[in-house]
Parts: structure tokens; C-alpha cells; sequence
């Protein structure tokens, strides 16, 4: 197991204590990889602590944790997750006849709504679409989860190939995960897993959703929604200059921005508490920014 923590400690407290308590079998090795976190991990009781000095996001959190990792499966959990006691055994049954493959479960949030794990490569029009805000109304549809980019064959009960899953929880390979150098720590939070997958996917590694497997994921909660979106936008940037599509999605992002505003506008006249003008330019500034 490999838990990248920043912040308190005590989400991922609980995490390693749901570990430990696993059965049938026990994880091998729990290592807590502290990103230069404000609150350090403290010592704990089977639990090996990798001390960064860095804050380097989730990529350099992992990468850094996974340098210990001996065993042919490495289990990457956010802090945030709460596990069933079966949950590791089950995942790892799960996931063996895929193997070597990238193995998310299905994840809801607290209130039980499943999230959208599995998903299809983002394309501009995926991205264009969910920057779209008059879309978000429809967003009970179908046909707009997967205009944004979601995999809407990945439901509860399915065991699913897809182009890549959230990293929230994901069952690595570890000799193909260093075959291919690891997270790019070039970014920092958000696209990261989407980077990998594509370059494990050129050495036909696969993706697999596996929706017989679930766990509750928080999502975010305690940080600022406002730095969230600019570390989303940043790191959709960054994938975007890696893989060769940045001028088109920033130039789509524009016009989906002026869209916003249009609608916006209508809305601001019809007496809803909304500012066309403030949301446009708070818009084109995500975009103006290149780095989180």
C-alpha cells in the first residue's frame, strides 16, 4: 500500500487502521509517503513513513512511495478513501486475470452516489463540453457524461476495460509502472494518472474498472474549490502540451467561456445572483495561468 498524505493526519490514521484490520490477508507493507506536509504523519505502528522535503503533488508523493515497494502489485489510496475489511483482498481477486493492468474498484461519495471512475482519453470537445455551464443541468443524461469524457458503461456490478481510471485508488503493476519512469512530476495535482495510463496503455498495460469492488472517497472535501479548479485547469494544460492539443484547447476553452457568459447574462437578468462579467473573467484567468 502506498498513501500519499498531506494535511491532518487523521484521515489517513483511519485509512492505515482499515488496513491493518484487512481480511483474510494483510497488506504486505503500508508506506505513508508525507508530501512536506504542514501536519506531519506521526510515527506509527506498522507503517513505514517516506519524509519528503518537497511538496510535489500527488505524482512525486507516489513516485517517492513506490521507490520502497518490493512486491508485484502496489495499491496507491488516497487518504481520503474508507475501505470495507475485505476490500484489498477483494480488488486483488478482482484484478488478477487482467494482469499486468491499471485496477480501480468503483468509488462513491459519502452520501453513496457513485463517482465516474472509468473513463475515455480526454479529447478537446470532452473538455469543451464540461466547461460548458448550461450543460450541467442535463448533467442526469447519458449522453452529456460521456460527451465530458465518462465511461458510462463503468455502473456498480460491471468489470469494464476503459482508457484510464481516477487515481484515487488504483492497483499498479510495479514493474511496468517503472518501465515507463513512473508519474511525470511535472505535474502536480490532476491528470497525472491520465498521463501515465496513455503511456502504460503504448506497452498494452490495460485499464480496468472494476464495479464489483467499491469504497467511499470523500473527493476534495477540506481543500478550497477555487484552487481546485485552477489545479484542474493547469494540469488538463499540461496534459494537453504533452500530448499536442494545447493551442486548440485553449482556444475551445475561450469560446466555451464566451458561451458561459451569453448564459450567464440571460440568467443575471433574470434577477439570479450571478455576475456574467466577474464569471468571464475569472474564467479566462484559469486559462491565462499555466502553472498550479
Amino acid at each position: 500500500m502506498v498513501i500519499p498524505h498531506y494535511g491532518e493526519a487523521a484521515p489517513t490514521l483511519r485509512l492505515v487502521a482499515a488496513l491493518r484490520a484487512q481480511e483474510p490477508t494483510r497488506p504486505e507493507r503500508i508506506i505513508v509517503s508525507d508530501d512536506a506536509s504542514p501536519a506531519p504523519f506521526p510515527p506509527t505502528a506498522g507503517v513505514e513513513v517516506v519524509r519528503r522535503t518537497k511538496n510535489g503533488g500527488f505524482g512525486s508523493a507516489v513516485n517517492s512511495g513506490m521507490e520502497l515497494v518490493e512486491t508485484p502489485l502496489a495499491l496507491v489510496l488516497n487518504s481520503d478513501l474508507t475501505v470495507g475489511p475485505t476490500f484489498v483482498h477483494d480488488l486483488v481477486a478482482a484484478a488478477m486475470p487482467w494482469q499486468p493492468a491499471v485496477v480501480s474498484p468503483q468509488l462513491h461519495d459519502p452520501s453513496g452516489v457513485p463517482q465516474w471512475v472509468g473513463r475515455h482519453f480526454p479529447t478537446v470537445a470532452h473538455q469543451t463540453a464540461e466547461w460548458l455551464t448550461p450543460l450541467a443541468r442535463f448533467r442526469h443524461f447519458t449522453a452529456v457524461h460521456e460527451a465530458v469524457g465518462h465511461n458510462s458503461n463503468c455502473v456498480d456490478g460491471t468489470v469494464v476495460p476503459v482508457d484510464w481510471v481516477v487515481g484515487a485508488a488504483m492497483l499498479l503493476p510495479v514493474d511496468e509502472f517503472r518501465a515507463v519512469g513512473g508519474f511525470d512530476e511535472t505535474f502536480f495535482m490532476n491528470a497525472e494518472e491520465v498521463d501515465l495510463q496513455r503511456r502504460l496503455r503504448a506497452r498494452g498495460v490495460l485499464s480496468v474498472f472494476v464495479g464489483t469492488v467499491t469504497a467511499l472517497h470523500a473527493g476534495g472535501a477540506s481543500s478550497d474549490p477555487a484552487l481546485r479548479r485552477q489545479w484542474l485547469v493547469a494540469g488538463r494544460q499540461m496534459y494537453a502540451r504533452k500530448w499536442g492539443s494545447e493551442r486548440r484547447l485553449q482556444a475551445a476553452l475561450a469560446v466555451a467561456s464566451v458561451a458561459n457568459a451569453a448564459a450567464n447574462a440571460v440568467r443575471q437578468l433574470m434577477g439570479r445572483d450571478v455576475s456574467a462579467l466577474g464569471t468571464l473573467r475569472r474564467e479566462l484567468a484559469y486559462l491565462a495561468r499555466k502553472e498550479a
